[in-house]
Protein backbone atom coordinates (compact mmCIF):
# COMPACT_ATOMS: atom_id res chain seq x y z
CA UNK A 1 0.00 0.00 0.00
CA UNK A 2 1.36 3.42 -0.87
CA UNK A 3 1.22 6.38 1.42
CA UNK A 4 -0.60 9.52 0.31
CA UNK A 5 1.58 12.59 0.57
CA UNK A 6 0.05 16.04 0.83
CA UNK A 7 3.37 17.82 0.32
CA UNK A 8 5.72 17.66 -2.66
CA UNK A 9 8.63 15.23 -2.32
CA UNK A 10 11.05 18.15 -2.27
CA UNK A 11 9.31 19.84 0.68
CA UNK A 12 11.62 20.15 3.69
CA UNK A 13 11.21 20.93 7.37
CA UNK A 14 13.16 24.15 6.73
CA UNK A 15 10.44 25.33 4.33
CA UNK A 16 7.78 24.53 6.91
CA UNK A 17 9.53 26.54 9.64
CA UNK A 18 9.42 30.27 10.09
CA UNK A 19 12.10 32.37 8.45
CA UNK A 20 15.38 32.53 10.33
CA UNK A 21 17.32 35.77 10.92
CA UNK A 22 19.82 34.80 8.20
CA UNK A 23 16.92 34.60 5.72
CA UNK A 24 16.22 38.28 6.38
CA UNK A 25 19.88 39.15 5.82
CA UNK A 26 19.76 37.38 2.44
CA UNK A 27 16.44 39.07 1.61
CA UNK A 28 17.75 42.56 2.41
CA UNK A 29 20.89 41.79 0.40
CA UNK A 30 18.71 40.62 -2.52
CA UNK A 31 16.59 43.76 -2.43
CA UNK A 32 19.69 45.97 -2.13
CA UNK A 33 21.44 44.43 -5.12
CA UNK A 34 18.15 44.51 -7.02
CA UNK A 35 17.98 48.23 -6.35
CA UNK A 36 21.55 48.68 -7.67
CA UNK A 37 20.45 47.15 -11.00
CA UNK A 38 17.14 49.04 -11.04
CA UNK A 39 18.80 52.34 -10.22
CA UNK A 40 21.35 51.87 -13.00
CA UNK A 41 18.44 51.31 -15.40
CA UNK A 42 16.49 54.35 -14.19
CA UNK A 43 19.48 56.69 -14.20
CA UNK A 44 20.64 55.62 -17.66
CA UNK A 45 17.12 55.64 -19.10
CA UNK A 46 16.01 59.00 -17.73
CA UNK A 47 19.26 60.82 -16.94
CA UNK A 48 18.50 61.50 -13.30
CA UNK A 49 21.80 63.31 -12.90
CA UNK A 50 23.78 60.83 -10.83
CA UNK A 51 25.94 58.80 -13.25
CA UNK A 52 24.02 59.99 -16.32
CA UNK A 53 23.19 63.63 -17.04
CA UNK A 54 19.76 64.31 -18.57
CA UNK A 55 21.29 65.24 -21.95
CA UNK A 56 22.82 61.73 -22.24
CA UNK A 57 19.71 59.82 -21.10
CA UNK A 58 18.54 56.93 -23.22
CA UNK A 59 15.15 58.62 -23.77
CA UNK A 60 17.01 61.67 -25.09
CA UNK A 61 18.95 59.64 -27.66
CA UNK A 62 21.96 58.79 -25.51
CA UNK A 63 23.58 55.38 -25.48
CA UNK A 64 23.71 53.63 -22.10
CA UNK A 65 26.73 51.53 -23.16
CA UNK A 66 28.92 54.07 -24.94
CA UNK A 67 30.51 55.77 -21.94
CA UNK A 68 31.65 52.59 -20.23
CA UNK A 69 32.56 50.52 -23.28
CA UNK A 70 34.40 53.30 -25.14
CA UNK A 71 36.56 53.73 -22.05
CA UNK A 72 37.79 50.14 -22.30
CA UNK A 73 39.74 50.64 -25.53
CA UNK A 74 43.17 50.44 -23.84
CA UNK A 75 42.28 47.38 -21.76
CA UNK A 76 43.17 43.77 -22.54
CA UNK A 77 39.83 43.03 -24.23
CA UNK A 78 39.18 46.63 -25.15
CA UNK A 79 39.01 46.04 -28.88
CA UNK A 80 36.12 43.63 -28.46
CA UNK A 81 34.18 45.69 -25.94
CA UNK A 82 34.75 49.12 -27.46
CA UNK A 83 33.47 47.80 -30.80
CA UNK A 84 30.13 47.05 -29.08
CA UNK A 85 29.75 50.56 -27.68
CA UNK A 86 26.67 52.42 -28.86
CA UNK A 87 25.20 49.64 -30.97
CA UNK A 88 21.41 49.65 -30.61
CA UNK A 89 21.13 45.90 -29.97
CA UNK A 90 23.76 46.13 -27.21
CA UNK A 91 21.98 49.10 -25.62
CA UNK A 92 18.64 47.25 -25.69
CA UNK A 93 20.07 44.02 -24.26
CA UNK A 94 21.94 45.92 -21.56
CA UNK A 95 18.93 47.98 -20.51
CA UNK A 96 16.56 45.00 -20.63
CA UNK A 97 19.06 43.10 -18.48
CA UNK A 98 19.32 45.88 -15.91
CA UNK A 99 15.54 46.22 -15.69
CA UNK A 100 14.78 42.50 -15.64
CA UNK A 101 17.47 41.60 -13.13
CA UNK A 102 16.58 44.57 -10.94
CA UNK A 103 12.86 43.79 -10.88
CA UNK A 104 13.38 40.07 -10.34
CA UNK A 105 15.73 40.58 -7.42
CA UNK A 106 13.71 43.36 -5.83
CA UNK A 107 10.46 41.40 -6.05
CA UNK A 108 12.06 38.06 -5.18
CA UNK A 109 10.84 36.29 -8.32
CA UNK A 110 13.06 34.39 -10.69
CA UNK A 111 15.94 34.84 -8.27
CA UNK A 112 17.97 32.01 -9.78
CA UNK A 113 17.60 33.31 -13.33
CA UNK A 114 18.35 36.85 -12.13
CA UNK A 115 21.43 35.60 -10.27
CA UNK A 116 22.74 33.79 -13.36
CA UNK A 117 22.09 36.65 -15.78
CA UNK A 118 23.22 39.29 -13.29
CA UNK A 119 26.43 37.35 -12.67
CA UNK A 120 27.03 37.07 -16.42
CA UNK A 121 26.49 40.81 -16.91
CA UNK A 122 28.79 41.65 -14.01
CA UNK A 123 31.52 39.29 -15.20
CA UNK A 124 31.38 40.80 -18.69
CA UNK A 125 31.82 44.25 -17.14
CA UNK A 126 34.71 42.87 -15.07
CA UNK A 127 36.34 41.43 -18.20
CA UNK A 128 35.97 44.77 -19.98
CA UNK A 129 38.04 46.43 -17.24
CA UNK A 130 40.95 43.96 -17.31
CA UNK A 131 43.65 44.49 -16.20
CA UNK A 132 42.24 45.95 -13.01
CA UNK A 133 43.88 49.05 -11.61
CA UNK A 134 43.80 48.18 -7.91
CA UNK A 135 43.88 44.38 -7.64
CA UNK A 136 45.11 41.53 -9.85
CA UNK A 137 41.63 39.97 -10.20
CA UNK A 138 39.19 40.88 -7.40
CA UNK A 139 36.77 43.80 -7.59
CA UNK A 140 33.15 44.62 -6.79
CA UNK A 141 31.88 42.86 -9.94
CA UNK A 142 33.30 39.54 -8.74
CA UNK A 143 32.05 40.06 -5.18
CA UNK A 144 28.53 40.93 -6.38
CA UNK A 145 28.56 37.81 -8.58
CA UNK A 146 29.50 35.63 -5.59
CA UNK A 147 26.70 37.22 -3.56
CA UNK A 148 24.23 36.56 -6.41
CA UNK A 149 25.17 32.87 -6.28
CA UNK A 150 24.52 32.91 -2.54
CA UNK A 151 21.12 34.53 -3.09
CA UNK A 152 20.16 31.81 -5.54
CA UNK A 153 21.34 28.98 -3.28
CA UNK A 154 19.58 30.46 -0.23
CA UNK A 155 16.22 30.83 -2.03
CA UNK A 156 16.44 34.47 -1.00
CA UNK A 157 13.28 35.35 -2.92
CA UNK A 158 11.13 33.50 -0.38
CA UNK A 159 11.67 35.93 2.50
CA UNK A 160 10.32 39.45 1.94
CA UNK A 161 9.64 38.46 -1.65
CA UNK A 162 7.24 36.65 -3.92
CA UNK A 163 9.51 33.67 -4.65
CA UNK A 164 7.64 31.11 -2.58
CA UNK A 165 4.40 32.02 -4.33
CA UNK A 166 5.58 31.74 -7.92
CA UNK A 167 8.32 29.09 -7.86
CA UNK A 168 7.45 25.95 -9.74
CA UNK A 169 7.88 22.60 -7.92
CA UNK A 170 10.57 21.47 -10.38
CA UNK A 171 12.75 24.46 -9.44
CA UNK A 172 12.92 23.65 -5.72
Amino acid sequence: MTAIHTRPATYTARQEAESRPVDYVWAITRISIGWVFLWAFLDKAFGLGFATPAAKAWINGGSPTTGFLKGTGENALGGLFSSLAGQAWVDWLFMAGLLGIGLALTLGIGTRVAAATGGLLLMLMWAAELPLANNPFMDDHVIHTIVLVGLALANAGDTLGLGKYVRRPYLK
